[in-house]
């Protein structure tokens, strides 16, 4: 495993930070999630990342529990606040004052943990006054709950005023948590050029592009049995996108890249997002333990600037790079 720095901090988190979206408390039982858990701290992962939505708060509670007895001070462990949870009351959401401090205290009761390394908005909240949000994320950190603090989803212009104010309070605002992949690639032309001049790094998740970019999915042929593409509890929706002939057909081109480098197509859309020196962390997932080990293989692979270039080429007009997908995805109000 190797390790970066997160941001302009002295904090190191492994490149390959295990995620539990959609997995843990929902898709997959929990001795098994457990096992996924066991295989990344045997493969040298040592960050997690979960948010308090997750499963609607069961994804915490499960990382928690298979957590428990490893040595703490070795662990970087990351959650996140804003979406509903629990009876999605009036101010179970959002990023008031009152649901970051309220969240904060569950997040930390169902990870078993008196602190997080990292406490991240989960995306902007346009009703709530920024300075309000801040303000009680740093009281979070001062009170010891938190170490850093971060966004997600957040446009590049709201990152430099999340910024500028986090830095009046004292307070290290140290990443961003967007979607990057070889298929999207959003943050490249704002988001990413405004964190490298303000010292804050890009936690990636989807590198994968929903396993997409695996190969799995073949153009004109019928979709996997269990796949995420038939799954109709959500899945399916996050993954249509990429759905069509155009974008699979140009997946299967990276094959020949992908045999050059004795990598599998998964392994080498991890290792392209860790090409990018403003990425500290690719998040990957998993419904299985192998799963685990293969994206390991990802780590310290450096991919060579021609096979770059034919990454480029296979991909063509199928890439979405318009910045403006950051803000068109966000919610525009408090969804409740």
């Amino acid at each position: 495993m190797e390790f970066r720095y997160l941001g302009n901090s002295g904090l190191k988190i492994s490149e390959i930070t295990y995620g539990n979206w959609l997995t843990h408390g929902s898709q997959v039982e929990n001795d098994i999630a457990t096992q996924c858990v066991r295989a990344a701290l045997d493969e040298g992962i040592s960050t997690f990342d979960t948010a308090d939505v997750y499963a609607n708060t069961a994804a915490e509670s499960v990382l928690g529990e298979a957590l428990k007895g490893e040595r703490r001070e070795s662990l970087e462990i990351f959650t996140k606040v804003y979406w509903p949870t629990g009876p999605r009351g009036k101010n179970d959401t959002g990023l008031s004052r009152k649901h970051i401090m309220e969240s904060i205290e569950g997040s930390l009761t169902r990870l078993q943990t008196d602190y997080v390394d990292l406490y991240q908005a989960h995306r902007y909240d346009t009703e709530t006054p920024l300075e309000e949000t801040m303000q009680a994320f740093a009281d979070v950190v001062r009170q010891g709950k938190a170490l850093y603090i971060g966004v997600s989803e957040w446009t590049a212009d709201q990152i430099r005023e999340g910024h500028a104010l986090a830095r009046e309070l004292g307070v290290q605002l140290i990443s961003s948590q967007p979607q990057y992949s070889m298929l999207w690639r959003v943050i490249e032309g704002e988001v990413v050029p405004t964190c490298e001049e303000l010292g804050i790094s890009q936690i990636v998740w989807s590198p994968i592009a929903q396993g997409v970019l695996t190969g799995k999915y073949k153009p004109g042929e019928e979709l996997p049995a269990g796949s995420r593409a038939t799954d109709d509890k959500g899945g399916a929706k996050m993954i249509e996108r990429f759905m069509n002939d155009e974008t699979l057909t140009a997946v299967q081109r990276l094959q020949p890249v992908a045999d050059e480098l004795g990598l599998s197509l998964a392994q080498l859309a991890v290792a392209w997002v860790l090409q990018n020196d403003n990425v500290a962390a690719a998040l990957v997932g998993a419904s299985r333990p192998e799963q685990v080990t293969e994206n390991v293989a990802a780590a310290g692979v450096r991919i060579p600037a021609e096979l770059m270039t034919r990454i480029d080429e296979a991909l063509g007009d199928v890439v979405e790079s318009d910045p403006g997908k950051t803000a068109e995805g966000a919610p525009q109000a408090r969804v409740a």
